[in-house]
């Protein structure tokens, strides 16, 4: 089991909780005190659609703030989540416990020092600029509903930061991998990145993962960072072969049915 971090780097965590919002971009966000409200009506994603507390010490009116951000989610018909990182205060997290809430999926944040890692002097694979391509790829290797094609480029185009759009294909089976990296002044964050169920196993993942770091670089990155769910023991080894170490973790609460 991959171990986790005891005593996290704040400041690290606040950089990191920053670029990760720019990297994925909520449609609406709205801030309660340093609570931030992302909601997006057009794609599930959790990270897309969570409260995220982003001050230790910001727990004033916790029962109040809770149903105000459940209405708010209510009119978007998303049920209300809580994401909680290092920065959420204790007392919202016992105030949620207590209240019947349970805590699910564990995510991983890692970052890798591009400054020594060793890549090849190549780029096998040019980002592209063509986001229906990306989409459509993105969405065959995550074998994910083709209806949320508009959502998910939606949300792409809102991406402020550079971003590089990475794909490998095959010929005659189509796209195989993909992922995309935001290049946000000094750090890169690899987000989406998936190998289809058939082509793992095969050095893909190293090779996009490769590109996408070594374009970053190249642009002037010096950290990459990325997240990935804590039981995916495949990818965590891929990532820890690659030199990503944890910086982080952060876990998801929801209401339990019926409490």
């Amino acid at each position: 089991m991959h171990a986790s971090v005891s005593d996290p780097n704040l400041p690290l965590v606040r950089r990191l909780e920053a670029v990760g919002f720019r990297a994925w971009p909520a449609s609406s966000v709205l801030y309660d005190g340093s609570w931030q409200v992302r909601l997006t009506g057009s794609h599930p994603s959790k990270r897309l659609n969570c409260v995220v507390a982003l001050d230790p010490s910001d727990h004033r009116d916790i029962a109040l703030r809770i149903e105000k951000a459940g209405r708010r989610f209510e009119a978007h018909g998303r049920p209300l989540l809580f994401r909680q990182t290092p920065l959420s205060p204790k007392l919202l997290i016992d105030h949620l416990a207590a209240e019947g809430w349970e805590c699910f999926e564990e995510v991983v944040t890692m970052t890798c020092d591009l400054t020594t890692l060793e890549l090849p002097d190549t780029m096998d694979h040019l980002p592209t600029h063509d986001i229906g391509r990306f989409v459509d790829a993105d969405i065959t290797v995550h074998e994910t509903d083709p209806a949320l094609k508009p959502a998910l480029a939606e949300i792409i185009t809102s991406i402020k930061p550079p971003t590089g759009l990475f794909v490998i294909e095959d010929p005659e089976t189509g796209p195989v991998a993909a992922t995309l990296c935001v290049q946000d002044n000094d750090l890169a964050g690899l987000m989406s990145l998936a190998v289809r169920p058939d082509k793992r196993g095969n050095g893909i993942g190293v090779e996009i993962l490769s590109t996408a770091l070594r374009w970053a670089r190249m642009r002037g990155a010096r950290t990459a960072w990325l997240q990935v769910v804590s039981d995916n023991e495949p990818a965590l080894a891929l990532y820890a072969k690659m030199g990503f170490t944890e910086a982080y973790r952060y876990h998801y609460w929801r209401k339990k049915a019926g409490a």
